[in-house]
């Protein structure tokens, strides 16, 4: 079992993770179809794309196809190919994916979505690995490996008589469940980071990381949009943040929980002789609080000096050694 968090460009450490690392190379080798189920932006294709890339096909093509994307008849010709003349629009011969693939893989996301007609077509390829272009009467061989994928539940749907019970059956011969973000949350800071080095590379910003008020809301944010969701939440955390670290405020107010946690103001006794400071009646952790002020003043002393680490020790009447302190403290660098 792979104790690295980096398999195949998927990333991940947690226990759900390492034993999907240790069944992607079990199943690798084999010709066997794969069935990957799990949520939307769960990582779907990145598993199918190592499955064939540590098996015996990798230096032959991986094609990807979204069966949700397409009508049916362009999703006819993408799969199968056509014929000349075989429908309007169809101006010479084209290969379709699966000929494209010879002796490669074929990836079928959303393959839930597939129109009844295809799904019997899809199911003569993994029956007979023949196939005939759209319009066309020549039988063509199919050496491929089909990998489909879906964030649907293709046994309600057989019940339902919405999915073929007998191509289910053979989608299905090594399944692979992939688990939410929700349930990895060991995960969660090393895909952030890994986000985080990409974005800034990619936008030429100086971001060393992610502060610890920021890392805190995406580890108890529970992601329903899981990984793709996170991705996106810390492009935008990068685009806009203007210090050398990630804050709470450039996140989306749907991960920071609709901002800051504040103390609360109601049910408050003053100060004991000064009557000007409110106290909530049931007390509050004071060092808690200092700090996390702390950590706003140098954070906004960054902000206003546009990072210049210098400027904002002025700011705040501190020494440049001091500043620095308090920025290592709070992960502010």
């Amino acid at each position: 079992m792979h104790t690295t968090h980096q398999f195949s460009n998927i990333i991940g450490n947690s226990s759900p993770m390492l034993a999907v690392f240790e069944l992607i190379e079990r199943i690798a080798p084999t010709s066997s179809t794969v069935l990957i189920t799990g949520e939307s932006g769960t990582g779907k294709e990145l598993v199918a794309r190592a499955i064939h890339v540590h098996s015996p096909r990798h230096d032959r093509p991986f094609v990807a196809l979204n069966c949700g994307a397409l009508t049916e008849t362009l999703l006819d010709s993408e799969l199968f190919g056509h014929m000349r003349g075989s429908f309007t629009g169809a101006d010479s011969n084209k290969k379709g994916l699966i000929e494209v693939a010879e002796k490669g893989t074929v990836f079928l996301d959303e393959i839930g979505e597939m129109s009844p007609m295809l799904q019997v077509k899809v199911l003569r390829v993994l029956q007979e690995r023949k196939f005939r272009r759209v319009g066309g009467t020549e039988e063509i061989d199919a050496d491929i490996r089909i990998i489909a994928a879906t964030n649907r539940d293709l046994e309600k749907m057989v019940a339902e008589g919405q999915f073929r019970e007998d191509l289910y059956y053979r989608i299905n011969v090594i399944p692979v469940r992939l688990p939410p973000l929700r349930d990895r949350a060991d995960d969660v800071d090393l895909l952030a980071d890994h986000f985080t080095n990409k974005f800034a590379a990619q936008m030429k910003k100086e971001i060393g990381g992610i502060s610890r008020e920021a890392l805190a809301c995406l580890k108890t944010y529970t992601w329903p949009g899981n990984i793709r969701e996170l991705e996106n939440a810390i492009e935008r955390a990068v685009a806009l943040e203007r210090t050398p670290s990630i804050l709470p405020e450039s996140l989306p107010d749907a991960v920071r929980g609709g901002g800051p946690v504040r103390a609360a103001t109601s049910q408050v006794v003053p100060a004991s002789g000064s009557g000007s400071t409110p106290l909530p009646a049931q007390g509050f952790d004071l060092e808690q609080h200092v700090q996390h002020l702390e950590r706003e003043y140098i954070a906004e002393a960054l902000r206003r000096s546009g990072g210049v680490k210098v400027k904002a020790a002025e700011l705040l009447g501190m020494s440049f050694r001091s500043f620095r302190y308090y920025m290592k403290k709070y992960n502010l660098k």
